[in-house]
């Protein structure tokens, strides 16, 4: 799909974020197999924000993100630590709490217990769950390099943003789950349990820095 006809579909899933209180921001956009945002002597060709003073520039005002696309197909970033945090995780273990999830609801029925929340897929891998902002990593996960919190000072691709390998897809899209958010240590308590035999191991590389806080760019 050429930008061209991407940049309605970018605009439309940045305006619904915007509208659930998701602060949306402008991403660079993606010509050819890098990412170029227009500020003179930008050296990042992986995904990153289009302006410098991205912290400052997110926001839920559907006015100001419909403008952003009116015209450039961006990349639709959202900002983490305001709305929501983001425990992003190597593909076997966010289906492992995918499943356990699943399970657990239909357990104890639908809205009882609820640790289901949205989570975003990128090409490469990398499971994004989404969870209620505020709690740090547990020290089981703090040491696991395979797991990244997103919180303040953070911000992740959201769907339908297109990486050169392909898009970010929704798993668990916030439709599904009401755009509802899980807490999160509920979900990281799942996320230990699913460890299990590969403990701290090495996997793929987180898609943004380890730290969990600070400016960041995707590697």
């Amino acid at each position: 799909m050429t930008s061209v006809l991407q940049r309605p579909r970018l605009r439309r899933a940045a305006l619904r974020y915007a509208d659930h209180e998701w602060p949306v921001l402008p991403g660079a956009c993606l010509t050819g197999g890098r990412f170029t945002c227009g500020r003179a002597g930008c050296p990042t060709i992986a995904c990153h924000p289009a302006t410098e003073s991205w912290e400052r520039t997110a926001t839920t005002d559907v006015s100001r993100v419909a403008a952003w696309w009116r015209s450039r197909p961006h990349s639709v970033l959202i900002a983490t630590g305001r709305a929501f945090d983001v425990l992003e995780v190597p593909a076997h273990l966010g289906l492992r709490v995918l499943g356990a999830a699943r399970l657990l609801a239909g357990v104890v029925g639908p809205g009882r217990g609820q640790v289901r929340g949205p989570v975003a897929v990128t090409p490469a891998g990398r499971w994004m769950l989404l969870v209620a902002p505020g709690d740090p990593l547990r020290p089981e996960l703090d040491e696991c390099l395979d797991v990244v919190r997103h919180g303040p000072g953070s911000w992740i691709p959201a769907p339908p943003t297109r990486l050169p390998e392909g898009p970010v897809r929704w798993a668990v899209s916030p439709e599904e789950v009401q755009w509802r958010l899980p807490d999160s240590y509920a979900v990281q308590a799942m996320l230990v349990d699913a460890l299990g035999p590969y403990g701290r191991h090495a996997g793929l590389r987180p898609l943004l820095p380890r730290q969990s806080t600070g400016t960041r760019y995707a590697a």
